[in-house]
């Protein structure tokens, strides 16, 4: 009885300094030792945090080092947080993706979702703006004199896209109503305001919407879509180039092989998923941004 109760103090004491070590190990932790994640705040903070508290413990897991989340206050703090090496990491828009790649030697993209290949915006109406269904995209032109307004400055959803189309109806931002459009921030936001009728329309990821939509964030009796755009390539994983100096040769491989194998048999890989609002991560290129890259150039937001 002795020898046991004098076994179980050790194997105790071990345990204790053993979980004191891993402690001090975590840390004592160098930021070259840590993969720094960061994201485009383009929907709530809640929704953010969530999403990327889980992914980076995934991470974490599946590549055998620290990861970490570091939420940033706008669309042009991602992109110089990744300029100047402070995220190795970024989920970017398709505008900003391409802003962050070409001021940063060496970054490639190396993963999108399934439904980035394809994705779309919508414009959206109050109901009690008299703005009707559009069929056609010169009939964007019935915009004309609205209160309009987009998602972030720098969204490829929220405003790049939607302004090309806009564009190639011949309506310019100097047609809506105060010779100017409204930037409300995010998607959720652009949402909420046409909803209230503070804007009479607006533009914001398809995605978005229907996510709403479907959590019950959107009155059909006072908000409806109006036109959905044509198809264009989106969001996508940014990463620097030296992420196999930094960490080991293969790195950068392994990582992208990481996103390819999530699946909704793993429970925490579903619930990653599904806040993505993806099946899915396929690999993808930085050429298949050309069309952003064209478009950006068009509308002033690359030089």
């Amino acid at each position: 009885m002795y020898q046991s109760s004098r076994g179980t103090r050790l194997i105790k004491l071990a345990i204790s300094v053993l979980s004191i070590s891993n402690l001090f190990f975590i840390g004592s932790l160098k930021a070259e030792d840590i993969l720094y994640i960061g994201a485009i705040p383009d929907q709530n903070p809640e929704h953010l945090n969530r999403l990327y508290g889980v992914l980076s413990s995934e991470l974490s897991e599946q590549l055998n080092v620290q990861v970490r989340y570091k939420p940033v206050t706008n669309y042009a703090a991602a992109v110089t947080a990744f300029r100047t090496g402070d995220l190795d990491l970024v989920w970017f828009g398709a505008l900003t993706g391409v802003q962050a790649r070409l001021q940063t030697k060496g970054s490639k993209v190396i993963a999108q979702r399934d439904i980035d290949e394809k994705f779309h915006s919508v414009f959206i109406a109050n109901k009690k703006s008299s703005i009707q269904k559009i069929n056609n995209i010169n009939d964007l032109t019935t915009l004309k004199g609205k209160r309009f307004t987009f998602g972030s400055e720098s969204s490829t959803s929220g405003r790049l896209m939607p302004q090309y189309f806009l564009s190639n109806a011949s309506l310019q931002l100097q047609d809506f109503k105060g010779s100017r459009p409204g930037f409300s921030g995010s998607h959720d936001a652009t949402l909420m305001l046409v909803q209230s009728g503070s804007y009479e329309a607006g533009a914001l990821s398809e995605k978005v919407w229907k996510r709403n939509l479907e959590r019950g964030r959107v009155d059909p009796s006072k908000v409806f879509v109006i036109w959905k755009t044509p198809s264009y390539h989106n969001y996508h994983w940014l990463a620097q180039g030296n992420l196999d100096k930094k960490f080991k040769e293969g790195f950068t491989k392994d990582l992208t092989n990481v996103f390819l194998s999530f699946n909704e048999k793993s429970k925490k890989q579903k619930q990653i998923l599904e806040l993505f609002s993806a099946k899915k991560f396929i690999i993808s290129k930085n050429e298949n941004y050309n069309q952003i890259e064209k478009v950006g150039r068009e509308i002033g937001k690359i030089k």
